[in-house]
């Protein structure tokens, strides 16, 4: 099982102790209450209102130079007229496209300034824009986002509007292209009339976008985008007095416009309870319950997200433990309260395990749902869950910007309930909750009939939205010239150079390698188990033994089951989960630092005994061979296999199956994952890698208590790298997926380099033709031709390997000519137009003023930690970079590209409906093989001529 942190739906394990031995453990796991967590979460802010009603709010944080802006218009789906669903988002993207005083693409100039994490979204109460930019280039990011606010109506031309509307239908598509792609589309119709302001995705109908008019457009935006409708947050290294003077300054002209009026949007109930089921072509049948509820703002709306959480949020779950661990009749199950600004959606949803009859799955499911709103949580469950979350917010707090962050949390707490620490009162009611306030919410909420939306394996059914368009000529955007009348766009001033934290390294008692730093700006200790092991280290002929193997370390230990570990964990407020790379196997935890003793107790404990008890394995292998079906209907993942099927093979690396062979899953034995932990998931191949607020000597003496006499026994296993890999022929494999409204296109050519060698010329190079979103074939395939939502080039680089790999999502109809374009681009790129004056600039420019913006948070460093070991780098290449970038020239990084990339080597992989697609490759001059998606999973690596 390849899991994230804090997974839920993992096994039960039977108990390798007597119960009162459990219990004694138990109790000696002491966690700090949640009043000790919640005192850490403060976002101070001051903030001020323009005279035009801009309302500004800042919070000053020093721990970098760097400054997040983010803008959030009262503006989304929700107020949508009829006949023009999708303007919200479709506006959203009109405004990355220049405005009158910044003409051109709106991330040329922020990528001049090394911006970071800049964005947009969309969704039903709010259209937001945000970027965290060096604090020098504050006054640039502001001018930028004022144009586009109050100069923007004489920058959108047909040529953009025709060009973006074509990005945004992709961008659909691609959604609905997905197992299940089709499912929140009949929520929202069965919840909510068409009438209702929540009654239409965000996305809107490809109908609408099609009718949307330039006139029809500019008028949305004179209704809906003025500096009243508005809120600007700055949070980082600026004070508020800095802070009024630039708002003044670059705000302070425009004027008001209408203010968005809040729509009349009622929870819905339903007359009576509803089933609707879709067809799609999936491995497993989905069942929803859904319910519309109470918004953000409501007081019934803190028992409703404890009680999801008790349902189906926590990996101690009733639903997990219940219906997926003891009954096995799930293989995940979890419940989810959406709170938006008027109204919420509380949602059920659960995979039906192969085999089971769904009938008898969602009978269960209701009965479990009674039980508990007859009975209401516990108090430990409460508890759990608040400390959890509280817990995850301090984590989430550490970063200023970006897409969540103090940035977000006061935006949102302005916005939606006029209030910009919202976010502390939302936490304190949840800690005020009691058992008897959430089954009270429950029961007004989840006793009223609910909308079932079920999805069975079958033939997607035909539908509207899936229609080609007739062919439109779309004629190109021209250049517009800045009309200048607000000046020059501001200069950047003396930046600050990257500080990266101290690297130390130490070794434990038993010869363990401690990577450590130290970041002070939350209270949490983030730890990671790395073993050299990873998918290159799987059993050739058993296929699915390394994630099995992994994944079962924290399903249950000697010392406590399954669900024992999930609640200890939860009550510690601490994330706990295993990964797998290609080159590494991972255990990985997350705790708040006053709880870090007990913390490093359980993660020792997953990491040296896990059980691997027979019936459990039964079960989560049975899990993970349902998962490897799942894989198989995702385009993705059909395309990630024969990616590497052909790009690795003869090398270990051809092992990285998705979650491997569903034939040698079914064969493996408790004996099968004890092996294999023994041989790689063992002292001798461990490094640790820590960033915490606490001190070194502090963090190894709680590791080498619990890690130091930990010795490795048997014989270790090994990897074979560097045998000479069979040539490859170019051609285009093609997997067959009927019904799809888009292809997932994936062109690589393997180039004999490893992750080892020094990468950074060619990763500075491929900025300009595949590497960021201003590329060549970004802006080829997404922005000149919009057949695709986004479309990327770079080195996958792993240990021992560095393919070039080209990818995107394009329409089906666009499917040849989109392969064509690219193999153009890259062509093109390597021989007649190589990298240009601009472009190095650009690229340079940008690596260098980013670089401190990169490493804000502690998972950043956490990463960048590993990634400098993984590749032999040492510990301060980030801090060299800067000297490293100024030394670089164009002719340099030109002919590092002409060597390493050839176009003539590229194979090309193809996810999509071959009745549509195959006569358009035919025209491509490569030969093509078809290969259905069923005969994807089981054959060997670098063999595929077997699965025509």
């Amino acid at each position: 099982m390849n899991k994230c942190i804090a997974l839920t739906g993992v096994a039960t394990m039977a108990l390798a102790s007597p119960v009162l031995a459990r219990a004694e453990t138990t109790a000696s796991i002491k966690a700090a209450p949640v009043s000790a967590l919640v005192k850490d979460v403060s976002i101070p802010y001051q903030e001020f209102r323009l005279a035009n009603g801009l309302r500004v709010i800042v919070h000053t944080d020093r721990k970098a130079p760097v400054v997040a802006v983010s803008v959030w218009y009262d503006v989304g789906s929700k107020q949508e007229p009829k006949g023009s669903t999708g303007f919200a988002h479709l506006f959203e993207h009109l405004m990355f496209n220049g405005s009158e005083n910044a003409p051109g693409d709106f991330f040329t100039p922020l990528k001049e300034v090394g911006a970071t994490d800049y964005n947009g979204t969309t969704y039903y109460d709010r259209t937001n824009y945000f970027e965290t930019v060096p604090t020098a280039a504050l006054p640039r990011a502001l001018f930028l986002e004022s144009d586009r606010m109050g100069h923007l109506l004489g920058a959108i031309t047909q040529g953009v509007l025709d060009e973006q509307r074509g990005v945004v239908q992709n961008e659909k598509r691609q959604g609905d292209n997905r197992p299940y792609g089709l499912l929140d589309y009949a929520v929202t119709e069965g919840l909510y009339p068409a009438t209702h302001p929540y009654g239409h995705d965000t996305i809107g109908s490809m109908a609408d976008l099609d009718a949307a008019s330039l006139d029809t457009v500019k008028n949305w935006f004179r209704s809906h985008y003025g500096p009243n409708n508005a809120v600007l947050v700055l949070a980082g290294d600026v004070d508020v007095a800095t802070a009024r003077t630039l708002a003044e300054k670059y705000f302070g002209d425009i004027p008001a416009g209408p203010k968005s009026e809040l729509p009349v949007a009622p929870v819905v109930t339903l007359p009576a309870a509803r089933t609707v089921t879709l067809k799609d072509r999936v491995a497993a049948t989905m069942i929803t319950r859904n319910w519309s509820v109470p918004g953000l703002n409501d007081r019934a709306t803190p028992g409703l997200e404890v009680a999801a959480g008790v349902l189906g949020g926590m990996a101690s779950s009733r639903f997990t433990n219940q219906l997926v661990r003891q009954e096995k009749l799930f293989t995940s199950l979890a419940a989810e309260d959406n709170a938006f600004a008027q109204v919420g959606t509380f949602t059920i949803q659960g995979l039906v395990r192969p085999g089971v009859d769904p009938a008898l799955a969602s009978k269960r499911l209701d009965e479990v749902l009674a039980d508990f709103l007859r009975t209401g949580p516990t108090q430990d469950e409460v508890s759990r869950f608040v400390t959890s979350t509280v817990a995850r917010t301090v984590r989430g707090l550490e970063a200023v910007g970006g897409f969540g962050g103090k940035a977000v949390a006061l935006a949102e707490g302005a916005l939606y309930s006029n209030d910009p620490g919202f976010y502390k009162k939302r936490l304190a009611a949840l800690a005020a909750a009691t058992p008897a306030s959430v089954k009270a919410a429950a029961n007004t909420w989840l006793s009223r009939p609910a909308l079932t939306v079920n999805v069975v394996p079958g033939a997607r059914d035909a539908y509207a939205e899936a229609q080609v368009p007739p062919k439109k000529d779309v004629v190109a955007a021209p250049d517009q010239p800045a009309k200048g009348n607000r000046g020059a766009m501001p200069a950047v001033g003396q930046l600050t150079a990257l500080t990266f934290p101290k690297v130390e390294r130490t070794r434990l008692a038993n010869g363990i390698e401690v990577v450590y730093a130290q970041r002070t700006a939350v209270p949490v200790t983030q730890a990671v188990l790395s073993f050299d092991a990873g998918f290159a280290a799987d059993v050739p002929e058993k296929l699915g033994t390394q994630q099995l193997a992994v994944g079962m370390l924290d399903e249950g230990t000697e010392h406590y089951d399954v669900n024992t570990l999930a609640e200890l964990r939860e009550r510690l407020g601490m994330g706990l989960g295993t990964g797998s790379s290609n080159d590494r196997s991972t255990v990985v935890m997350s705790v708040p630092s006053v709880n870090l003793a007990p913390a490093l107790d359980l993660f020792a404990e997953v990491a040296r005994r896990p059980a691997y008890a027979p019936a459990e394995v039964a079960r989560v292998k049975a899990q993970q061979i349902a998962g490897i079906q799942q894989e198989l209907t995702n385009p993705g993942a059909l395309a990630q296999r024969m990616t590497t099927r052909i790009l690795a093979a003869g090398t270990p690396y051809a092992k990285a199956q998705g979650s491997g062979d569903p034939a040698a899953v079914a064969t493996l034995t408790p004996a099968d994952l004890r092996a294999f932990q023994q041989a790689w998931l063992r002292p001798d191949k461990a490094k640790l890698f820590v960033v915490s607020d606490r001190p070194l000597a502090e963090v190894k003496a709680a590791l080498d208590a619990r890690f130091g006499d930990w010795k490795a026994t048997g014989t270790p296993g090994t990897k074979t790298f560097g045998g000479a890999q069979p040539p490859v022929t170019p051609k285009i494999v093609l997997i067959d997926r009927p019904d799809s409204p888009q292809s997932v296109i994936v062109g690589g050519q393997s180039t004999g380099l490893k992750g080892t060698d020094d990468m950074l010329v060619l990763n500075t190079v491929n900025d300009a033709l595949g590497g960021s979103f201003l590329s060549r074939i970004n802006m080829d395939l997404r922005e000149s031709k919009h057949w695709s939502y986004g479309a990327s080039g770079r080195f996958q680089t792993v240990e021992y390997a560095a393919p070039y790999v080209v990818s995107a999502g394009v329409q089906a109809d666009k499917t040849g000519p989109s392969i064509a374009s690219a193999a153009d681009d890259i062509k093109q790129f390597v021989t007649t137009k190589p990298m240009t004056d601009d472009e190095f600039r650009l690229a340079i420019t940008g690596a260098i003023l980013q670089l401190p913006g990169q490493f804000e948070t502690s998972p950043a460093v956490l990463g960048a930690m590993q990634a400098n070991d993984l590749f032999k780098r040492p510990d301060d290449y980030y801090a060299t970079l800067a000297t490293r970038y100024r030394a670089m020239t164009l002719p340099e990084l030109r002919t590092a590209a002409q060597r390493t990339i050839d176009p003539a080597k590229i194979t090309w992989i193809v996810v999509g409906d071959a009745t549509k697609v195959k006569p358009q490759l035919d025209s491509l001059g490569l030969p093509v093989e078809v290969v259905p998606a069923s005969a994807v999973a089981g054959a060997s690596a670098g063999a595929i001529s077997a699965a025509h």
